[in-house]
């Protein structure tokens, strides 16, 4: 058992909370037994090392069961150890070290999507996690990451994504210029979502969202900048029907892309 919260040991998995680190070691931080579940049920080949309480060990038999399944053995270590190792408060007596495992552009549209999310320039980690979750949960095939988009492995991102991270592909640090080339020769229609766009629901009547989309998303605060709005077929927007100034980009990212979920599965039916 790992006692020792200051051993060389422990401070390099700490470590991993910090970008310099990740970049280094191609490796990131997983917490808490959704992550780990996840991890071992589609991943289980990234898990380089797995770290538990031994209470946090005994309340979860499937976690057990899966890692033995797949071979990957546990350590165990003490709750201080686990606090030092873990970038939450309360880590709940799991944590794992993670092989980063991104996909290139190229690979991603070579698997004819019908539905992609790109993130250009998104910072905020919850916002980023949230997104990729949304993609996962509306079938998207990919998420790609371009500009000065956070760090999908980022801690925060991996923790909002409860697990979304381990089931679709998701593509880091391209060029947006590029990407949106691969996207149209694939036969992808880029959409922007953007407040100076036009009405989503006039554009899913005349059939805009009934073909393979990639949906845009931009900054936070800025939105995306006229060079990368113009790289898209067309912005649209979300009507809002109530007194809210606007959308939080990760509500605004959900809704775009279950509106083109729920076009394309109706164009399929029809």
């Amino acid at each position: 058992m790992l006692e020792n919260p200051r051993s060389p040991r422990v401070r390099a998995v700490a470590k991993l909370t910090k970008r310099s680190a990740r970049t280094e070691t191609g490796l990131f931080l997983l917490e808490g037994p959704q992550a780990v579940r996840e991890a071992l049920s589609y991943r289980p080949e990234a898990i380089v090392e797995l770290f538990s309480t031994p209470t946090g060990w005994e309340k979860h038999p499937d976690i057990r069961a899966k890692a033995s399944e797949h071979g990957v053995e546990v350590e165990y270590v003490t709750e201080y150890v686990l606090n030092a190792m873990a970038d939450t408060v309360t880590p709940q007596g799991l944590v794992a070290v993670v092989q980063q495992t991104p996909t290139a552009v190229k690979e991603i549209f070579a698997a004819s999507p019908r539905l992609i999310a790109i993130c250009e320039e998104v910072r905020d980690p919850g916002n980023l996690g949230t997104i990729i979750r949304a993609a996962d949960a509306a079938g998207a095939d990919a998420v790609v990451l371009t500009g000065r988009t956070v760090d999908p492995y980022n801690p925060k991102v991996v923790r909002a994504t409860t697990g979304s991270l381990f089931h679709l592909p998701v593509s880091v640090g391209g060029d947006l210029v590029d990407v949106v080339s691969r996207a149209r020769a694939a036969g992808i229609t880029v959409l922007a979502a953007d407040v100076k766009g036009d009405d989503l629901l006039a554009a899913r009547a005349e059939g805009v969202l009934d073909g393979p989309t990639a949906w845009l998303f931009g900054n936070e605060a800025r939105g995306l900048e006229d060079a990368s709005l113009a790289l898209a077929d067309r912005a649209l927007k979300l009507p809002i029907f109530g007194r809210a100034e606007s959308l939080n980009l990760a509500t605004a990212a959900s809704v775009c892309l279950y509106e083109s979920a729920f076009t394309q599965r109706a164009a399929a039916a029809r």
